[in-house]
């Protein structure tokens, strides 16, 4: 009788570990990191988010958020994680409210005391030291933080303890930082590009233990990594540093790299199955079309400036919302533009697509909500709430998730803002 019950414990040890090493999947009503559930900014078509709020209509409730950060609120559960850096306190912290409510139910100081860089240069004044979205894979929390001039990448459990915390590496100053963890099989991936040579990390989820790290070329950059299935397999796609680079998102293997990104580029990067599109801002402007399968091909290149906003892609299209504030409309196969629309403001911001709709927020708080239509430019509504965004909306279960500040003259105060139809 040993041996049938040695065996079945062996298949149940290799069961657990083929099961450990899946990445995490969750409901749709989950937004477990940065764009979402597919990495490319959808969420879930079947669901209807308002089209029309202000300060007083379809307000579900609002939170104040000490404070400043960038990052976009994460949702798992019955609870909304949310970074964010207190410059009175001078504290980095995760905070989670209570979905239903907005109560705050805890807050975690991940680090404690002076966080700007000692430098000689200090970031763009439209950065802020909470810049990465928590990312999670249904039982811990990751966060990133650039502190004593370096990024650390740490882990905390759903009550908020913290259980480990891993240094990437130093990190020298340039406009700022924001990349955010991506969560891959049983690894957490993070990066931190900067002048002084920074790298693409992977760890143990658990453990915080360094799986794979990539050294990176010494130059400016701020994309967060991107995990996408393209030409048959995984990928993970970084651009800027003046390369595309696609990495074996296990391992850290080079799959292909090519120069063609300009220096600093900001967007995540996307793909319709067979390119993935890469987009910066300095030196140059461009988007260009990249044929995913190591050939090295570019399809199309062109000199447009997507550089904060990351694109869309729905039926064969790119929809984009550049940062000098219009809405652009392209083929992704040719690179044609299909429409452009003037919307207005400067935009930061990344759009949200939900189902043939999208939302795209401006640095002034103005939301456009479009068709995601090639024929020709569609408004469905424009709303203002706020003064300032600079935080991509979370768009999940029918309820629209914005991280929006209020002046009073130069007192600047945040708040985090559930919006839903009244019923």
């Amino acid at each position: 009788m040993r041996t049938p019950l040695i065996l079945l414990a062996v298949l149940f040890t290799l069961a657990m570990n083929t099961a450990s090493a899946q990445t995490p999947s969750f409901p749709a009503s989950d937004w477990p990191w940065w764009r979402g559930q597919q990495r490319d900014g959808r969420a879930s078509a079947d669901q209807h988010p308002p089209t029309r709020w202000s300060e007083n209509e379809n307000v579900v409730w609002k939170t104040a958020i000490p404070g400043r950060g960038h990052g976009s609120p994460m949702l798992l559960g019955r609870h909304v994680y949310l970074a964010t850096a207190d410059d009175t306190r001078k504290v980095q912290v995760v905070l989670c409210l209570d979905r239903r409510t907005g109560s705050v139910v805890w807050e975690a100081i991940v680090h404690q005391g002076e966080y700007e860089s000692k430098g000689k240069r200090k970031a763009n004044e439209k950065a802020s030291s909470a810049s990465s979205t928590i990312a999670t894979d249904g039982e811990r929390l990751f966060i990133n933080f650039f502190n004593d001039e370096a990024i650390y990448t740490t882990a905390l459990d759903l009550s908020g303890t913290i259980v480990w915390t891993q240094r990437l590496c130093d990190y020298v100053v340039h406009q700022g930082y924001g990349s955010s963890p991506a969560i891959y099989k049983e690894l957490v991936i993070c990066s931190a590009d900067n002048k002084g040579g920074g790298a693409i990390v992977a760890m143990d989820r658990v453990s915080g233990e360094i799986v794979w790290r990539r050294d990176r070329p010494a130059k400016p950059n701020y994309a967060s990594p991107s995990i996408l299935t393209v030409d048959g397999k995984d990928q993970l796609v970084f651009t800027g540093c003046d390369l595309i680079t696609s990495l074996d998102p296990a391992t850290g293997a080079t799959l292909w790299e090519i120069e063609g990104a300009t220096t600093e580029c900001v967007t995540t990067t996307l793909t319709d199955g067979k390119h993935v599109f890469s987009s910066g801002g300095y030196p140059d402007n461009h988007i260009s079309a990249i044929v995913a399968d190591g050939s090295g091909k570019v399809a199309w290149r062109t000199n447009t400036r997507v550089y904060v906003p990351s694109m869309l892609h729905k039926d064969g299209y790119l929809y984009m919302t550049l940062d000098a504030g219009i809405a652009e409309c392209v083929d992704s196969a040719s690179g044609e533009t299909q429409w452009k629309k003037r919307l207005g403001g400067d935009f930061s911001s990344s759009p949200v697509l939900v189902g043939d709709r999208i939302y795209a927020t401006n640095e002034q708080g103005e939301t456009f909500i479009f068709k995601a239509a090639p024929e020709r430019f569609e408004k469905i509504g424009e709303n203002k709430l706020g003064e300032s965004v600079f935080a991509t909306p979370t768009i999940c279960d029918s309820r629209i998730y914005t991280r929006v500040a209020h002046y009073d003259g130069e007192r600047r105060q945040e708040y985090l803002y559930c919006l839903g139809e009244e019923d």
